[in-house]
């Protein structure tokens, strides 16, 4: 197999060629690695190379599942792997390992999954780039003097380029979505409790975050659903198992569903006029395929609800970094965090248990009206961020004269549709169903009801069907570089 003919799969069509005995794990492996030293000087998306433990992978016995032999990577945030720094992009994390597999990162191996490393991320994932001082800038390979999005922004550049066909991400803010839109990929963001925190974490993030992946194509997005989902044991809350297996959504016609959607972010924020053609273009196309569409979207209380979402993020922010210093034996400062991260840490620290509580009822509040919206629709669709893929260093998460609020609004200028599903715990996926004059992807974002992802994934593969994006190469890509 040659790299162009590697890049050209996505992740179950790689599964099926091992199957088939047509390529060996060793040779995907090979390959990937092959991609990774031809593309990642240009698009620096490597945070830890796992190179030999994945050679070695490969040629074992690898678990009969639905990935066995297909190259993958793990996001440096989160979830960790036996023996593998787990540096969360930030010098002060630097080093940390652990000695034993994440519950996830157990479920990703029992899937074959052949892991060669671990992708860049921002500094404890509070950034909507891809740009850590411990790592530097990752480029978007769509346009490298662009960002990849974030905080996922490795992970979706890596398999954007073709080095891999799918790749771990997590989501507590739209850290899944946003850099699918940037990337132009599939980006589903699970039901809260879908997916395992265990055995370290309660809730990510209070309950905001939530661990997946980024892939190519629908199909991987619920094949891989299948493979990790469900509790680990004692685990604090999750998600109703389905009736029947995602990868079976795929297949299945999604009905006439009422779809609401809107254009407008509760924060006010413009939205590009090419995010809202595409979005106007999504909303024809639902309609001609079926589908009831209705402008609309959930009443709430923005303001509140914005400084709930803040403290909550400043409060996590604050314990893992105590957490992490105590076992590393370092002292949290301006010589190993970047400055926005130290004052929400800072921010994070005067908070009172109040505070939090309180901005957890905002959140509970603002969840039980989208609770009420939804159930008069099915979906609710909108870009899924406000602009193009942005500039390098239009989020600069080292500047000192910014603080935790301003530092938030800015990121939520460019994401304003995306953190309210965080809040909510529902589901929610970046399908790119668009493209700028300039060639740039433009993603748009669909969110179902609480526990409901097989609606999207329903829907995900009609529109994947009748606007197919597989077809679509950044000018970085493996299957250019022979």
């Amino acid at each position: 197999m040659k790299l162009f003919e590697y890049a050209s799969y996505d992740g179950l069509g790689l599964a099926e060629l091992v199957k088939r005995g047509e390529v060996t794990p060793q040779e995907l492996t090979a390959l990937a690695s092959e991609a990774i030293r031809l593309l990642n000087p240009r698009l620096n998306v490597m945070a830890v190379s796992m190179q030999e433990s994945a050679e070695k992978e490969s040629m074992s016995a690898l678990p009969n599942g639905p990935f066995a032999g297909v190259p993958f990577l793990i996001k440096d945030s989160t979830l960790h792997a036996a023996g593998v720094p787990l540096n969360n992009g930030s010098r002060l994390g630097e080093g940390m390992i652990y000695p034993y597999d994440s519950e996830l990162m157990r479920r990703f191996r029992r899937a074959g999954l052949v892991t060669l490393g671990s992708a860049t991320a921002p500094e404890f994932g509070f950034n909507a780039t891809t740009e850590a001082v411990l790592y530097g800038p990752t480029r978007n390979p769509w346009d490298p003097e662009r960002s990849p999005g974030g905080s996922s922004g490795g992970s979706a550049a890596a398999v954007a380029a073709g080095i891999v066909p799918v790749a771990h991400a997590n989501d507590g803010g739209g850290s899944i979505r946003i850099p699918a839109s940037c990337c132009g990929l599939v980006g589903l963001k699970p039901t809260r409790g879908r997916t395992p925190n265990g055995p370290d974490n309660a809730e990510s993030l209070s309950g905001l975050g939530v661990q997946f992946a980024v892939t190519k194509t629908v199909r991987d997005a619920a094949a891989l659903l299948d493979a990790v989902s469900g509790p680990d044991p004692g685990a604090y809350a999750w998600a109703e198992r389905p009736s029947r297996p995602f990868l079976a959504e795929v297949s299945a016609a999604p009905g006439r569903l009422r779809i609401a959607w809107t254009g407008n972010p509760y924060s006010g924020t413009a939205v590009d006029a090419e995010c809202l053609r595409v979005l106007h273009e999504t909303v024809s196309l639902c309609e001609e395929l079926g589908h009831e569409l209705v402008e609309a979207q959930p009443e709430l209380d923005y303001e509140p609800l914005f400084v709930a979402t803040m403290n909550i993020w400043a409060a996590n922010t604050y314990h893992g970094i105590e957490r992490l210093a105590k076992v590393l034996n370092r002292i949290p400062s301006e010589h190993n965090l970047e400055a926005t991260i130290l004052n929400t840490y800072q921010c994070g620290a005067a908070l009172s248990a109040n505070d939090l509580l309180t901005a957890l009822d905002i959140s509970a509040q603002a969840s039980r009206s989208v609770g009420r919206f939804f159930e008069q629709y099915d979906v609710l669709l909108s870009p899924t961020i406000a602009s193009l893929p942005f500039p390098l260093g239009v989020l600069n998460a080292n500047n000192q004269e910014i603080d935790i609020k301003g530092w938030t609004e800015q990121m939520f200028t460019h994401a304003p549709f995306t953190s309210l599903f965080n809040t909510t715990g529902q589901p929610a996926i970046s399908l790119p169903l668009g493209w700028s004059a300039d060639g740039l992807p433009i993603g748009m974002q669909f969110a179902g009801r609480f526990a409901d992802e097989a609606t999207l994934l329903r829907l995900a593969s009609q529109m994947e069907s009748v606007r197919p994006w597989s077809h679509k190469r950044p000018v970085i890509h493996a299957a250019n570089t022979q």
